[in-house]
């Protein structure tokens, strides 16, 4: 297996609004397509966006091609984003809502049309579905993976035997630090290509997820001093005024910045050394994009860079991700290749579920029938082309609660272009509205406020009929416990979280039933 030689350049998916005539529609020549899903990165997690990282590579893609500014995922985890990406479809639809839950039989993953329609296909990397499974999955020609979140060394360390990878189905011993060797049998295989038939690479990095490990050549090339933490991080009043009780709770804990992962790490150097294996990752998107252009296919090779979710380094006293805050959900998206027109900026909202419509589009792959993309292809977005119809204003976002992690709580919201709306299932807490123009740290709280009352009815009933599963009524699936979870706090660290002040009386007021009004649904509007 080949080395990483070369710096690497990243891409990210685009979204258009889906029709008919563009998924059949097939393009005169089809395109190569390579995917790069990293894990855990975020979207200013470039150093066109953030000095303190060095990305010259995805900094070249953005610069030379197309950046999505306004990217997220539709759950911010990593095996139900991942499942959105393959079947183009909300968590409440495929049903992969946590890191355990196997895929149904039968399941569509859309490289199998691309199989179909003729491509050579390649999975290399994290696969992580289904529990610590890395058998081959449909679709896909070439299979590169290991089980669970794998490790970023080989050695499994205390005399017990080196990790391994399967390899097309057969454990193969590691050799080397995780990111390099699968840019390492990325990059074989894509040498093994030619002109006469088109592929499509998926490069499904471990890195950048925690616990952070860079590569020896990166250690040490990140100062500290370039490291800036977040305003909202402090545990002052004035952050969590509004703020529902669980967020103050959470920073004493597990995914919180007083008791990270139940230990003392500093945030500081966390982000060090998520900057610092960063750079692996940006390396092989170099060579990558190297290889390309010494083969001549850079011409009709469209490449696109991903997170498959973002990550909180103090935002709100929390660090990890699965809230519907914008660091957690929202993610980069890059692209470039092929007639990509360049230098450009595409502020319309897409998503993760969009990735399976765009890359069919693209290849003028056909979908099969009875399969339903919740996703729009954004392929018009991406090549610079006029929208066949209008475009989307909002987004649904769905977490479900993991009893090995209570401290984020089942969550559903709605991003909008100006508003998002966050609600909140089995607790005692208070919804969330953010004007994202005015306030785009999300401080101000603005659900009491009585003329945005209209907006939120609004939003709540979006919000409500975006979540109906195609089966028919939503449910909220669980998982079964095998111990408490991750449920310790630090001793000295901040008590539990107050209830907003609005809720409080004292049990004289006329209006303490106001709550229940609704209770047997909406008023019939006759």
């Amino acid at each position: 297996m080949a080395g990483i030689l070369a710096p690497v350049i990243a891409v990210a998916a685009v979204t258009f609004s889906q029709s008919a005539d563009a998924q059949t529609e097939k393009p005169r020549q089809r395109p190569n397509i390579i995917f790069i899903l990293n894990d855990d990165q975020r979207y200013d997690a470039m150093g066109f966006l953030d000095p303190s990282l060095n990305t010259p590579n995805m900094d070249r893609i953005a610069r030379e091609g197309v950046h999505f500014p306004n990217a997220f995922v539709t759950t911010a985890l990593c095996s139900p984003s991942r499942a959105s990406i393959l079947t183009g479809q909300y968590m409440h639809n495929h049903g992969i809502a946590d890191n355990n839950i196997k895929f149904r039989p039968g399941t569509f993953f859309f490289p199998m049309a691309l199989q179909a329609a003729g491509y050579r296909t390649a999975f290399v990397g994290k696969w992580h579905m289904g529990g610590h499974g890395d058998d081959p999955q449909p679709g896909f020609d070439r299979w590169i993976s290991f089980k669970g979140q794998g490790d970023y060394l080989p050695d499994a360390g205390k005399g017990r035997p080196r990790h391994t990878l399967n390899v097309d189905g057969k454990p193969v011993e590691r050799q080397g630090y995780i990111t390099d060797e699968l840019n390492g049998y990325a990059l074989d295989w894509l040498r093994q290509q030619r002109a006469d038939r088109p592929f499509f690479l998926y490069l499904s990095h471990k890195a950048v997820h925690a616990d952070f490990i860079p590569a020896k050549r990166h250690e040490g090339t990140v100062s500290r001093d370039a490291i800036k933490l977040p305003s909202s991080m402090a545990d002052t009043p004035e952050n969590y005024a509004g703020k529902p009780r669980w967020t103050k709770d959470q920073r004493n804990s597990w995914h919180g910045v007083e008791f990270p992962y139940h230990s003392t790490l500093d945030v500081v150097d966390f982000k060090q050394r998520y900057n610092e294996t960063l750079s692996a990752v940006d390396e092989g998107i170099g060579a990558i994009i190297a290889t390309l252009q010494k083969k001549g296919m850079l011409k009709n090779t469209i490449v696109v860079m991903m997170g498959d979710n973002g990550f909180m380094f103090g935002e709100h006293g929390m660090i990890d991700k699965r809230s519907a805050y914008e660091e957690s959900m929202r993610v980069p998206l890059i692209a470039f290749g092929a007639d990509i027109p360049k230098g450009r900026v595409v502020n319309e909202m897409v998503a993760n579920i969009d990735i399976a419509p765009t890359f069919l589009s693209l290849a003028g792959a056909a979908v099969p029938e009875g399969v339903r993309f919740d996703g729009m292809s954004y392929a018009d977005l991406l090549m610079g082309r006029p929208l066949k119809g209008p475009w989307r204003t909002t987004l649904n976002y769905e977490y479900y609660w993991e009893y090995n992690y209570p401290q984020t709580p089942t969550t559903f919201a709605l991003r909008g272009d100006r508003y998002k709306y966050i609600q909140y299932h089995g607790i005692w807490d208070t919804e969330e509205l953010y004007d994202l123009k005015e306030d785009p740290k999300e401080m101000r709280n603005l659900i009491a406020d009585p003329k945005l009352r209209p907006i939120v009815r609004k939003m709540r009933a979006e919000l409500f009929a975006g979540l109906g599963p195609q089966q028919g009524r939503s449910s909220v699936t669980f998982t079964e416990r095998l111990d408490e979870g991750s449920v310790l706090r630090n001793r000295k660290g901040s008590g539990p979280g107050a209830f907003p002040d609005r809720w409080l009386r004292d049990g004289t007021e006329g209006n303490r039933n106001n709550g229940v009004k609704a209770e047997g649904g909406k008023p019939d509007p006759r």
